[in-house]
């Protein structure tokens, strides 16, 4: 019996072990379904769409974005974590998806860490502390001693309560240790027209909306968000510079459902990469100031466990919860 049973688990195993290769070998057979949690236009939306034109000529089945719009991202987010671990849907993932609406959300419908497979880190794109020429700040040592000196005194504005630019700016009081009260916009284009006109004279926002403005100089930039500066900004510091350990940025990655065979996921993995690496599709990211990286799975899991545990006091100081 105990013999019988060790050869029907061996058979098992040997068979699972030939399938396992087989499956990734013949996937893909169909197109593959890539969810974009926000609408159509965004920064996430384009750079869905340009690395799935990209990745459909290397899998030679069509990658089809799919606009899965709600709820902060978490309707299209969720869907893909209880969706079918085969590969055929994946998602463009975000700081938001996988970092910020967890840890604001009373109800969570996913886990970002455990009900995901990882594929790649894509691209970053950074965000940048702006405000209106009439502020007598030109620096970020200038501003934090300008708050410092007037505290409660100023606001700044981003594109929505709980956004990755709102905490952008909580994360700068909490580490410059000044005040500013947040005026939360819908959307980035009202709240930069606000800044502009000089309703509100600061504010945090990604980089390509805000260029033109700080190209025209309706804005003044006064620090990028990320270690490095960034390319299309180069005479832009960053807040860094003058305040050590300040770093944010909006990102996207792409992810599959839980289970998904190691085998697809490197597949896809591999695809994804090539993508970002080729030169052509480089040239089309720096338009909107996207630095590509192309990660492997294991540097994304520990990315997103990285940037939890980054937010995790900064939404707990700033008191964000979402029902």
């Amino acid at each position: 019996m105990v013999r019988s049973l060790s050869r029907r688990g061996l058979l098992a195993g040997t068979a699972a072990a030939i399938a396992a290769p087989a499956l990734a070998q013949s996937f893909p057979n169909r197109p593959i379904t890539m969810v974009v949690p926000f609408a159509a236009g965004g920064s996430t939306d384009v750079v869905a769409r340009i690395i799935a034109q990209k990745m459909s000529e290397g899998l030679g089945q069509q990658v089809v974005v799919e606009n899965v719009a709600g709820a902060g991202g978490n309707v299209g987010a969720a869907r893909v974590a209880k969706g079918e671990p085969d590969g055929y849907q994946i998602l463009m993932g975000t700081v938001a998806t996988h970092a910020l609406n967890p840890l604001m959300l009373k109800r969570k419908p996913y886990d970002p860490a455990t009900d995901f497979a990882p594929i790649s880190l894509l691209a970053i794109v950074p965000n940048v502390l702006i405000v209106n020429p009439s502020l007598p700040a030109k620096t970020v040592p200038e501003l934090i001693g300008l708050l410092k000196a007037n505290p409660g005194k100023y606001n700044y504005a981003s594109s929505g309560l709980g956004t990755p630019l709102h905490l952008s700016g909580e994360l700068f009081k909490s580490l410059a240790k000044v005040e500013m009260q947040h005026i939360a916009y819908r959307g980035s284009g009202p709240a930069l027209n606000d800044v502009v006109a000089g309703v509100v004279p600061i504010q945090f926002d990604n980089l390509p909306s805000a260029s033109a403005f700080i190209q025209a100089g309706t804005l003044r930039a006064l620090g990028v968000t990320t270690k490095e500066r960034a390319a299309s900004f180069p005479d832009v510091p960053t807040i860094a510079e003058a305040l050590p350990g300040y770093e944010t940025y909006t990102w996207n990655a792409l992810f599959a459902p839980k289970g998904t065979p190691k085998e697809i996921v490197d597949r896809l993995n591999a695809e994804a990469v090539k993508a970002v690496k080729d030169p052509a599709v480089g040239e089309r990211m720096k338009v909107f100031s996207a630095a590509v990286v192309g990660s492997t799975p294991e540097a994304l899991a520990e990315h997103v466990r990285a940037e939890i545990a980054k937010w995790t006091p900064v939404v707990k100081e700033a008191g964000v919860s979402i029902d």
